[in-house]
């Protein structure tokens, strides 16, 4: 199969084309593998590949799935592979092979994806940018010297240079949601416990979820569709969908109440090319026949900053030293980075006390937002503040501030995303537009607890009506060799 052909198709295609013998699973594998030794070099997103699954046996041990036979990657973090390395970005845990499956990978192998490897990840997730000591800088495909955002900064790289047509990624303060931003792909962030954590504990206090970045949306319905569910011990619960989101995505929302804000709750600032197309993106959904206003909820915005500096630094430390406990190193200045190992020291002071009162505040920020949308039934505001970034502006090995002057620098760049990660509610990036130099740009759109459905029928709707998928990257798996687009 030839590259220009295999990135013509999303996920489901792919299957379609294995389903009527069109082209075999280990031939796709290959094509895939093929794609991320021309393209990886340039953009740095895949740490390794797992040749051996483009062999013939590979077709037989996958199941019949939706997705059956399609390549596919996940991020260096939190999922766990059995026999595989999952190595979180970090020096720290160099070298770590998962003992055993986690429940979303036995769901993935469930819905047929073929994984062929790894991509890149800041440390331990800490960043919104994919810059790690050990893995060094991941960049942009539109534009190299850019990051690709982050955490999930690999996967959303790698799909949107068409090595493969949709990857796993999670986000616990925007890491789905920012690298489909900056790589110009959609990029969903189901509700808190729509997706089982298991074996693991509650994600970052229920900060953390788990999904896919993809090209088109029905990928991430269909994905949504094959991973969700609750598991008996699961700290936290979704509502049951009323039907399947791959439905949902092809059906035409009624219309909705929407909401638009340009303007970030702590008052940070915003490019104004990113405000006006903000404005553009409200006057797309008004055209489309829904009644759009603005407004939006407000919190307390230094509160909400110094509860997540003490949650973050509280799960940095037990994971630190579960790890080094299980690697024997020291933490130090040689295993972890210079954001990464303050986290770790503030950790340490965390007090029982301090924590829960995070906790509380955590509550009392959510019940502060949430109500907003019992009129709205979606919020619009941008993905992020800003265009993509440089490389080296987020460095966590560089930044010598406290902790919570780095989750303050956050903000700077992803104000608009953090929210729903302490909400527990959904909320996705949908690439509507290029800047005028040709970056991506993302609009984000949250809706209401439980409510993935209104957002894959508006995500659908939108993707109909303004179409993205002929916007590709210049360093990308369909340009000739030697070539960008």
């Amino acid at each position: 199969m030839k590259l220009s052909d295999y990135t013509q198709y999303d996920g489901l295609g792919l299957a379609e084309l294995i389903r009527n013998n069109v082209v075999s699973v280990d031939e796709l594998a290959q094509t895939a593998l093929d794609a991320i030794a021309k393209i990886n070099p340039q953009i740095n997103a895949v740490i390794e590949t797992y040749p051996e699954r483009a062999s013939a046996v590979r077709a037989s041990e996958l199941s019949d799935g939706a997705f059956y036979g399609v390549p596919f990657l996940i991020k260096d973090l939190a999922i766990m592979e059995a026999g595989k390395r999952m190595e979180a970005g970090s020096r720290l845990m160099e070298g770590m092979v998962a003992p055993f499956n986690s429940e979303l990978m036995t769901r993935y192998n469930r819905a047929g994806f073929n994984n062929l490897g790894r991509t890149t990840c800041p440390e331990f997730g800490f960043s919104c940018a994919t810059e790690s000591v050990l893995r060094g800088p991941t960049c942009n495909p539109w534009e190299t010297g850019r990051v690709a955002g982050g955490s999930s900064g690999g996967a959303a790289a790698s799909v949107a240079a068409g090595m493969v047509p949709l990857a796993h990624g999670n986000d616990a303060g925007g890491s789905i949601r920012v690298p489909a931003a900056c790589c110009g792909i959609f990029g969903l962030k189901p509700t808190r416990g729509r997706i089982s954590l298991a074996p693991g504990g509650d994600g970052f206090n229920g900060l953390a979820t788990e999904h896919v970045l993809s090209r088109t949306v029905r990928d991430s319905a269909a994905a949504l569709d094959m991973t969700h569910g609750y598991l008996p011990g699961d700290p936290y619960g979704a509502p049951v969908p009323q039907r399947p989101y791959l439905d949902e995505c092809q059906q035409d929302p009624i219309s909705l109440m929407i909401a638009f804000s340009k303007v970030p709750n702590g008052g940070q600032t915003v490019d104004p090319e990113v405000a006006g197309l903000v404005e553009q993106a409200a006057a797309l959904c008004e055209e489309l026949g829904h009644f759009v206003e603005q407004a939006a909820p407000a919190w307390d915005e230094e509160a909400f900053n110094k509860s997540s500096a003490t949650l973050w630094a509280a799960n940095c430390t037990s994971m630190s030293d579960m790890m080094a406990s299980l690697t024997g190193r020291n933490i130090d200045t040689d295993t972890l980075e210079t954001i990464t190992l303050a986290s770790y020291k503030f950790g340490k002071s965390v007090s029982g006390e301090d924590f829960v009162k995070a906790l509380e505040t955590v509550n009392q920020i959510s019940r502060q937002a949430a109500p907003f949308f019992d009129h709205y039934d979606i919020l619009l505001t941008p993905t992020l503040s800003k265009l993509p970034i440089e490389h080296g502006l987020y460095s966590m090995n560089d930044f010598t501030g406290s902790v919570e002057e780095w989750f303050v620098k956050l903000s700077e760049f992803g104000s608009f995303s953090s929210i729903y990660n302490t909400t527990g509610q959904p909320a996705m990036s949908v690439p509507l537009f290029n800047s005028i130099t040709g970056l991506p740009v993302g609009i984000q759109f949250a809706a209401r607890y439980g409510d993935e459905g209104t957002l894959f029928q508006l995500a659908g709707q939108l993707e109909r009506a303004y179409p993205w998928a002929d916007r590709i990257p210049r360093v990308h798996a369909s340009a000739p060799d030697g070539d960008e687009q």
